[in-house]
């Protein structure tokens, strides 16, 4: 009887071990299925991706990128269309105008980085100005620079430009000659039409002289003021002769030569205040417009030998007249008893 009451004890205390243990088993089970299931998972991941290097935590970054590289490419590719279809408008734009296929094709590789409603904007004034559409090639060819202008100031210059009555076609000639004349500060124009009045000439005059001579753009305020004196006061020639002979297109230094050497020889007279001189003056045609052998031939009636013996005795003159100017300026005024 003592020893069936011992078995039951030691039963009774082998109960909570055995439960203890079959606990302990089923935590191990499940941490191994656990662990199992995650290499299983890993194994998945690293057969799909092509390396064991390669973790299934980098997968979302990447993938989160491509969205962003493919909205780029799909820009690109837009404003690609874009430029082209800009383009296209452009060249039809052109060509309605009247422009050949020839010169599209010059004006868009003038500057080839000038965008192509730039381009338009430009050559829309220039045509409102009544230019055709070879001087505008010729004008864009010569002046590059016009190109990049920014419209606004273009529509500005352009209104300017009327005023002074270069308008309707009278352009093409001072854009062959003067192309800056759209570059060039505003001031700097209103100083030369400043000094045109000044010298008496009407408005139609001075728009004359633009137009016929524009080279005058060019000039030195101050000397183009004294190149109309002196074909006014030394030569006697009228406001109207000088701007229908293109007087002030000329230099000075050749207007000199010629008017002082026909001087010296008798051939030429400063008139009186009634216009009238003792030996009749030659045309101003036959004096500046012609070459120097037939102006020693047929005006001066005189040899290349004397003609160069005496400009170099002319220039002689005007340096010693130079250097005594500069010495009286310079020279302190005698002070009064």
């Amino acid at each position: 009887m003592a020893a069936l009451g011992r078995q039951v004890l030691d039963w009774h205390r082998l109960i909570p071990l055995t439960w203890s243990l079959i606990a302990r088993q089923t935590t191990r089970l499940g941490e191994q299925k656990r662990t199992t299931a995650f290499l299983l998972r890993r194994l998945t991941t690293v057969s799909s991706s092509g390396g064991l290097g390669e973790s299934s935590s980098v997968e979302p970054q990447k993938y989160a990128q491509e969205p962003e590289h493919r909205t780029g490419m799909t820009q690109c590719l837009l404003e690609k269309q874009r430029a082209a279809v800009e383009r296209e408008k452009v060249v039809s734009s052109l060509l309605d105008m009247g422009f050949s296929d020839v010169h599209v094709n010059e004006l868009l590789s003038i500057q080839p980085g000038t965008h192509p409603q730039q381009l338009l904007g430009i050559i829309s004034e220039l045509i409102l100005l009544g230019l055709n559409p070879e001087p505008v090639c010729v004008a864009l060819k010569k002046g590059p620079q016009l190109l990049r202008l920014p419209v606004v100031h273009m529509k500005m210059r352009s209104r300017h430009l009327r005023k002074l009555g270069l308008g309707e076609g009278k352009l093409k000639r001072v854009l062959y000659c003067c192309p800056e004349i759209f570059t060039m500060r505003q001031r700097d124009i209103e100083s030369i039409v400043g000094v045109l009045k000044k010298c008496l000439f009407t408005v139609k005059q001075v728009t004359e002289i633009l137009h016929r001579c524009p080279y005058v753009l060019r000039e030195d305020p101050g000397e183009l003021e004294y190149k109309f004196q002196y074909a006014y006061f030394r030569m006697g020639i009228k406001h109207v002769d000088v701007v229908k002979t293109n007087f002030l297109q000329y230099s000075m230094t050749k207007t000199k030569e010629r008017h002082v050497f026909l001087e010296r020889l008798g051939r030429y007279q400063t008139p009186d205040k009634k216009g009238q001189t003792l030996v009749p003056n030659p045309l101003l045609k036959d004096i500046l417009r012609v070459s120097e052998a037939e102006f020693l031939a047929k005006t001066a009636c005189s040899s290349a030998e004397e003609f160069g013996v005496f400009k170099e005795l002319l220039a002689r003159e005007e340096e010693e007249e130079s250097e005594g100017r500069m010495a009286d300026a310079g020279s302190p005024e005698e002070a009064g008893p």
